[in-house]
């Protein structure tokens, strides 16, 4: 089974194309135009397993608030349309990883209810062209499109890049875990019989 995605995505603000695979190897280019937002698309790719292509073009001049939303809207209704009707999979994942004195924790439910609970005292700034609150952001609107619950909490750190860096990697193995097949499930998680609404 191939669980895949293209998308394209076209405003006044951004155009973001963007193709996915969920059984990946971290495979692909991101480039988004802001140098940190590609390097935890690099890590997301490669501790989520997926393969990633991804070509952003956005009204920078402004600030990197489109890009990385609007990057986010993209991936999330690619993994929205990938999971197709969530038959088989296992949909609960979590993962706590440490990046140096950093620590963030995640928690995901593909659960077709959009809703997120992001908790960060992140330093004020920017790493990279990108502003750390775009963290949020980035990740709020990955849920919405996704239709996603989340919960991701940087629990230590010090270092804005470190911090960030964390989050994205506990995203990315939470995420590993929640979309694989679960080979004894024979249908959709859910008494409902639907994870799709």
């Amino acid at each position: 089974m191939s669980r895949s995605a293209s998308i394209d995505r076209r405003t006044a603000e951004t155009d973001v194309r963007l193709t996915l695979a969920l059984e990946g190897t971290g495979a692909g280019r991101r480039v988004t135009g802001v140098g940190f937002l590609d390097h935890m698309l690099d890590l997301l790719a490669r501790h989520g397993r997926l393969d990633l292509d991804l070509a952003v073009t956005g009204d920078l001049q402004t600030g990197a608030h489109h890009t990385a939303e609007d990057t986010a809207i993209v991936l999330g209704q690619a993994l929205d349309a990938a999971l197709a009707d969530r038959s088989g999979i296992a949909r609960y994942g979590s993962a706590t990883v440490p990046m140096d004195e950093a620590r963030a924790t995640c928690a995901i439910d593909i659960s077709g209810r959009p809703f997120t609970v992001f908790e960060a005292d992140l330093p004020a700034g920017a790493t990279g062209g990108f502003d750390h609150e775009l963290t949020e952001e980035f990740f709020r609107a990955l849920a919405n499109a996704a239709k996603l619950t989340l919960h991701l909490r940087v629990e230590a750190g010090s270092n804005a890049h470190h911090m960030i860096e964390a989050a994205f990697k506990a995203f990315a193995r939470a995420l590993r875990t929640a979309v694989a097949i679960d080979p004894t499930e024979t249908g959709v998680p859910s008494t409902k019989g639907t994870l799709s609404t």
